[in-house]
């Protein structure tokens, strides 16, 4: 399974993009509320119902943790002290982890990027701390995927998928999604 989180104030194509293409490639994902409402409003304020919310959920059986961006968004996950326990534990574990636009501050904040490469949304490198700031467009390094910004959430997704499912199914999923047409 695989957890999207959700929080008050995220960038929505961050979140929505990664949903979308997951679910084509026939990834289980669940949106996860950090706060206790189900429905959380986007910074743009388009409500999306999460499927539960963090108190109820057993991750027991994550393969991936997701956290978009977004203000208030990322500054409210980071905040939240279950998800910095549970990001802590994924990353000990090698457990794959993508975070997209201000979210790497999260990783960041928590010193969970020591060592690593990484990059996040213009202005916000300062918090990466311990990373090697890329400025890429979309950086992998090893379990960790990080992306700049809105712009990056299809190129995001698709690494995501190639991580979880391989090239193949991310090509299959591209394909059917009509990318690459001129």
């Amino acid at each position: 399974m695989v957890y999207i989180f959700l929080a008050e104030g995220f960038e929505a194509i961050e979140t929505i993009t990664p949903l979308d293409m997951l679910i084509r490639a026939g990834v289980e994902v669940n949106t996860i509320s950090i706060s206790d409402e189900f429905l959380v409003k986007s910074s743009q304020g388009i409500p999306v119902e999460a499927d539960d919310l963090f108190e109820n959920t057993d991750f027991s059986d994550a393969e991936m943790f997701i956290l978009p961006g977004g203000q208030p968004g990322s500054t409210n996950l980071g905040k939240h002290k279950g998800l910095e326990a549970l990001l802590r534990e994924a990353m000990e574990k090698n457990l794959p982890v993508a975070a997209i636009c201000a979210a790497p501050t999260v990783l960041g904040k928590h010193g969970l990027l020591k060592g690593r490469k990484a990059t996040c949304y213009p202005g916000c490198e300062g918090e990466l701390k311990g990373a090697e700031y890329t400025g890429a467009f979309v950086q992998k390094d090893g379990n960790l995927i990080t992306a700049c910004g809105p712009a990056a959430a299809v190129e995001f997704s698709k690494a995501i998928i190639s991580l979880l499912c391989g090239d193949e199914v991310t090509a299959s999923v591209c394909e059917k999604m009509q990318f690459g047409r001129a």
